[in-house]
């Protein structure tokens, strides 16, 4: 039930809620569910990254006083994405656990501004989806040497390659998983993001096994629920429902007391 990262044992990391935040009730209903569920973490995007300038971007600096409200509700630490440097001091004080998503994995302006003025916050570094290794390392690297000092989570969502059928927009990377966890010089906690490589809820299950099984240290992961998930406005095929947020939470820490 434990990863080992820096000779230190920590507990399995669950983020979880929905892609976006569309409404105060929306959030704090899930926010209630993923709680009951056994997630230790909250995510919920107020600014969305969206590859077509048509689809919703997120209610952005309007929706993140609802992330304290959810927050003081359910007492979990908050995971929310910074785009932009100019929102970097407004949202900050809104997020435990500031993201930096996929696309920002090469914005080094974005690296060195969140280190420089967030120098104590935690942050959640997404592996670019068309990321070497050495370019993720890289990316860390100038995190640190600017000034970063609390904790970084790495994040393995899914790679670009020859898949192109209708199971998949990304590879998901177990490869990475398991060579980053049995190097003793590298430190920091590898998160899975099962929904992104999976693309459809019903695979989401299975990679998020396969993630744990490789050695993750946890997952980030997409839910949502009735009548919301029906009216999704982002990612609405890949969210799983708080049930099956459950049996993932339950088998992933018997798979990690097998690994261990």
């Amino acid at each position: 039930m434990v990863s080992q990262t820096k000779g230190k044992a920590i507990a399995l990391i669950f983020i979880a809620g929905p892609c976006s935040i569309e409404s105060e009730k929306q959030f704090l209903t899930i926010a209630k569910a993923v709680k009951a569920a056994g997630a230790t973490h909250l995510r919920g995007g107020a600014f969305k990254p969206r590859t077509n300038p048509e689809s919703f971007q997120g209610h952005g600096h309007d929706i993140l006083h609802v992330l304290k409200k959810a927050k003081k509700l359910t007492k979990l630490p908050i995971v929310s994405e910074i785009l932009d440097t100019e929102d970097i001091n407004s949202a900050a004080p809104h997020i435990d656990i500031i993201q930096i998503g996929t696309r920002n994995m090469h914005n080094t302006t974005l690296l060195k501004k969140i280190a420089q003025r967030q120098s104590l916050k935690p942050i959640l570094l997404k592996r670019g989806f068309a990321a070497t290794k050495k370019e993720l390392l890289g990316a860390i690297a100038y995190l640190k040497q600017h000034g970063h000092k609390a904790q970084i989570y790495i994040c393995e969502r899914g790679i670009r390659t020859f898949a192109d059928g209708e199971y998949s927009r990304y590879t998901l990377d177990v490869n990475l998983i398991a060579d980053l966890k049995t190097d003793p010089t590298f430190p920091y906690p590898i998160l899975v993001d099962p929904s992104h490589p999976a693309g459809r809820s019903d695979l989401v299950e299975s990679l998020s096994y396969a993630g744990i099984a490789a050695g993750a240290d946890g997952l980030i992961i997409e839910v949502s629920m009735s009548p919301f998930i029906e009216h999704a406005l982002s990612d609405k095929e890949q969210q799983i429902t708080p049930n099956v947020l459950k049996r993932i939470i339950n088998n992933c820490q018997k798979i990690k007391k097998i690994t261990s």
